[in-house]
């Protein structure tokens, strides 16, 4: 068995020995080397990791610990998954689902949460950055970890509007994450709306803690449901500014805003191979095109055209309206191995992805078992390269 270094851990070993023999005097399981119960622990899915915070409080210790964080995302970035949101509505009733699956094999067994919803609140998840997600259901901000299937209700952000509009992200340099939000008159959220995006707000995740009111010069308006892309602790979304499409930066360290012009106006934004990239729905009829940020600051773009082979063959057809019809896919990013991943636009029974190699010049498809679900009514958005988190999130 692998031994694990401690020297990571010194200021948790300290604290845990200290009380060692204190808890370990009087529990029933025999004493274990530190390196040991790391070892153990590193081992441990994330779900169930909340079971052994109770064990003693040497476990309690080393599992909140950051030191423990750190090592277990190094470990889970050689392991990443895939993170499906689905809403599914029947009759009335509404069902909200995350689950979880290796990237690797996507049939394998899933991690599934299920999530109590109002039929009529509006939901939205953030993509996961570093094993958490934002969630927001009207002016209720919440963030979550989907492997231990908890979620935190942030302070309700002071706002005298309605309409609320939250980003997540990871600043790298001071091992933070922060929410970015902003208040948008809901019901005027169109192309050339003299409306814009206010209240310009951001809350650090960490205890006593609350919102900061920001200064931003740039007049925009993000559109309804708009997700941002957090990359190189930057967050990148697409917005208005008057008429004209532009692409949003904000500096998670510096705290600060910029305007970057697009190349075409294209709303959707994608992870290429770990740079921002546009691009549009992709189909049958042609080429996939992207446009690819080289350089944010010199504001460089590059564009690439990728054909997939076989795609007819691959998407194949459903039945819609008593007729036969193409299945679109949408270009939802790559894989930590350079993996081109197209997923579904609607709902298909069984869910599958079409997977495409470049450096192979090889497509196919990859089935989603696991009991994921799929029906009517379904409304299914997949994340690449999400990774198990063991942190617990505390107010």
């Amino acid at each position: 068995m692998k031994r694990v270094r401690t020297n990571e851990m010194t200021v948790n070993s300290r604290k845990c020995s200290k009380k060692q023999d204190e808890s370990d005097e009087t529990h029933q399981f025999p004493i274990l080397p530190l390196d040991l119960i790391l070892e153990i622990l590193l081992k441990v899915p994330g779900r169930s990791l909340a079971r052994f915070i109770i064990v003693s409080k040497q476990w309690l210790l080393i599992i909140r610990g950051k030191d423990f964080t750190k090592l277990y995302l190094t470990q889970s970035w050689t392991r990443p998954r895939l993170l499906f949101t689905s809403v599914y509505r029947n009759l009335g009733q509404s069902k909200l689902f995350l689950q979880s699956c290796s990237q690797q094999d996507p049939s394998s067994a899933h991690h599934r949460l299920n999530i109590s919803m109002h039929p009529f609140h509006m939901y939205g998840f953030t993509p996961p950055v570093r094993g958490l997600i934002c969630r927001q259901t009207d002016t209720i901000v919440m963030i979550g970890n989907p492997s231990t299937g908890q979620f935190l209700t942030l302070p309700r952000v002071k706002t005298i509007r309605r309409g609320l509009f939250s980003l997540f992200g990871y600043d790298p340099l001071n091992d933070v994450y922060k929410v970015l939000c902003m208040t948008v008159l809901r019901g005027h959220q169109n192309r050339g709306s003299r409306y814009v995006s206010e209240e310009h707000q951001v809350f650090t995740l960490g205890a006593k803690q609350k919102w900061r009111m920001l200064v931003c010069k740039y007049r925009h308006l993000p559109p309804p449901f708009t997700k941002g892309l957090c990359i190189n602790g930057v967050l990148y979304y697409y917005a208005w500014i008057q008429n004209e499409g532009s692409l949003i930066s904000f500096d998670l360290n510096s705290e600060d805003f910029n305007v970057i012009k697009l190349p075409q106006d294209i709303p959707c934004l994608v992870n290429y191979n770990g740079k921002i990239a546009l691009t549009r729905q992709y189909s049958k009829l042609g080429p996939l095109y992207l446009w690819i940020l080289e350089d944010a600051r010199k504001q460089e773009w590059s564009k690439v055209s990728i054909v997939v082979p076989s795609w007819t063959d691959l998407v194949g057809n459903i039945f819609f309206m008593f007729r036969a019809t193409i299945v679109l896919f949408f270009f939802r990013g790559t894989l930590s191995t350079g993996e081109l991943i197209f997923a579904p636009v609607r709902e298909i029974n069984p869910v599958y992805l079409i997977s495409y190699d470049l450096k192979e010049d090889n497509a196919k498809q990859v089935e989603v078992g696991g009991g994921l679900v799929a029906g009517q009514n379904l409304s299914l958005i997949v994340y690449l390269n999400h990774v198990e988190s063991p942190m617990f999130l505390s107010k």
